[in-house]
């Protein structure tokens, strides 16, 4: 996987936009895909994520802008003279066709001759382990055996981009978890270049080497993972992806943020906001720190624990900050720290807020509805 330093984009997108009537489903959209890389399209029904794809693929034309895959302009070619390979959320399987010749369907369309076709068949058959039920229908496979039959038939034909609508999102969630690490490993494997529309930030997170958020036609944020999840450039992407905290604010002096009547240190360069203007105050769940707290250490807050819910591996609590002006916040403690803490409902305890894990928003900008 290429990471951009260096590389040339295989696919260049610029200035695209969308028209559906007199509605706008891509805004002035931009973006650079490298050699290699896993990309998800990230964001909630209506986002543009789909028609994005799609016109990556030539199935729905964009109204303005440029594609470019591979050094060549294919912006105004046909899907059929465009070099992609695409699995559905539907998998589009043909019920009448086995297994091998739903993957073989490509291949036999141009005109392979035998010997290559079973021999490129049974390579994908091994590669997406279904081995076995070459012979079966689609009637006759699970959903994450049709999800295999699917992605090999996209693969038959080598192309140089593939293509991922939800493909998962038709599975239960114990399938959906096997079937997305299997996706993963299968792409690091073979090297191609890939994009996934997904509505599943979890999803999103596990699988993409880089997560383009999208938000009514726009990108609100490229960026790794980590970035999307630890920096989180706009309020939409910290309230889409993962649980945040959000706390009103203003800005006070010397680079303070005042949230109610509590003075906090924080970060400031996600805002263009001066001195007395109200902001957005953003803190991961995860980011309460409960542990090792240092004499003189900055945003220390007493808190009553009000509720506890228990999920497994951890406990989300929501804390009373400031009884007069009823500030919330929700923070994750591990069950460790339940235990070794002896933490319980009505327990008032010190709770940190480190300044660089706090995320200062316009007041303005726009969360996830």
């Amino acid at each position: 996987m290429a990471n951009g330093s260096g590389a040339q984009p295989y696919l260049r997108i610029r200035n695209v936009d969308k028209f559906f009537g007199g509605f706008q489903a891509l805004k002035d959209v931009s973006l650079d895909v490298y050699p290699g890389e896993f990309v998800c399209f990230l964001g909630p029904s209506g986002c543009g994520k789909t028609t994005l794809l799609r016109a990556i693929a030539g199935l729905d034309f964009q109204d303005s802008g440029m594609i470019e895959q591979g050094g060549k302009d294919i912006s105004a070619l046909p899907p059929a003279k465009r070099d992609f390979g695409i699995v559905f959320q539907s998998y589009a399987l043909f019920p009448n066709l086995t297994t091998a010749e739903n993957i073989a369907y490509g291949l036999v369309n141009v005109g392979k001759d035998k010997a290559a076709i079973a021999a490129r068949v049974a390579e994908l058959v091994a590669l997406v382990s279904l081995k076995g039920q070459e012979r079966k229908y689609p009637a006759q496979l699970s959903g994450g055996q049709q999800q295999r039959v699917a992605l090999a038939r996209a693969l038959a034909m080598s192309p140089g981009l593939l293509l991922l609508d939800e493909p998962l999102s038709a599975l239960d969630a114990r399938v959906r978890l096997h079937l997305r690490a299997e996706l993963k490993q299968l792409q690091r494997r073979i090297g191609v270049t890939t994009i996934m529309v997904t509505h599943d930030q979890e999803e999103a997170l596990a699988v993409a080497d880089r997560i383009v958020v999208m938000n009514h036609g726009v990108i609100e944020q490229v960026g790794t993972p980590q970035e999307i999840y630890r920096a989180p450039a706009t309020a939409f992407v910290a309230d889409f992806v993962g649980h945040m905290n959000f706390l009103p604010g203003r800005i006070g002096e010397e680079g303070q943020v005042r949230v109610g009547a509590i003075a906090l240190q924080a970060d400031l360069a996600g805002t263009k906001a001066a001195s007395g203007d109200q902001v957005m105050v953003c803190l991961r769940p995860e980011d309460v720190q409960v542990r090792g707290l240092q004499p003189r250490q900055s945003n220390v807050l007493q808190a009553e624990i009000t509720e506890l819910e228990f999920l497994g591996s951890f406990c989300r609590a929501e804390l009373r900050l400031d009884v007069a002006d009823n500030l919330e916040l929700a923070a994750d403690f591990s069950i460790n720290a339940m235990r070794d803490l002896n933490l319980a409902i009505g327990m008032s305890i010190s709770v940190a807020l480190p300044p660089d894990r706090l995320r200062v928003f316009d007041a303005g900008t726009q969360a996830h509805g």
